[in-house]
């Protein structure tokens, strides 16, 4: 009897064995493929952030031509003429305007246009009267060098007197 008790038991052993083999098996199988899930839905936000972050990011100021239609906007562009465009680029910085500069070339001296979006006129004007401002106020101001050569000038006068002595100094004979 007791051989019998013996090998029942170790049947029922042997089958727990198998059973809990079985189910530690089917348990790892269910975490890999949650683990693959949630990897595979990470990746998958994170490209659809970064698609959106593009679309979101919009550089302002300087750009490309392609660029600066790229928004589907109508474009209206101005013609400068003068040679000293990076004081305009301060101004349409302080403006805040997107703009995109092309040189022709073809004319001497070259001519520059600015080509910016229609819906920025009012604030283009204001950064172009800014600008032309600037420009005459250029003009007018004498330059520095100028006003150095005429404090040369003045100080090489002022030398040319010459101190004389004078041995009698109000004495008279």
């Amino acid at each position: 009897m007791q051989d019998e008790v013996s090998e029942k038991l170790i049947g029922v052993c042997i089958n727990g064995g198998k059973i809990s083999a079985r189910i530690l098996k089917d348990t790892l199988e269910k975490a890999l493929d949650d683990m693959e899930r949630s990897s595979r839905q990470k990746e998958q936000y994170n490209a659809s952030a970064k698609q959106k972050e593009k679309k979101q990011t919009v550089s302002h100021g300087k750009q490309s031509l392609k660029k600066l239609a790229e928004n589907g906007a109508q474009l209206s562009n101005i013609e400068v003429t003068d040679g000293n465009i990076k004081s305009f680029a301060r101004c349409a910085r302080k403006y805040n305007i997107d703009y995109s500069l092309k040189k022709d070339k073809s004319v001497s001296p070259p001519r520059y246009f600015v080509f910016f979006r229609a819906k920025d006129v009012d604030s283009i004007t204001a950064a172009f009267k800014e600008y032309t401002g600037r420009t005459l106020n250029k003009a007018k101001k004498p330059s520095v060098r100028k006003k150095l050569e005429l404090a040369k000038e003045r100080v090489a006068k002022h030398r040319e007197r010459e101190k004389t002595k004078r041995r009698d100094r109000g004495q008279e004979l």
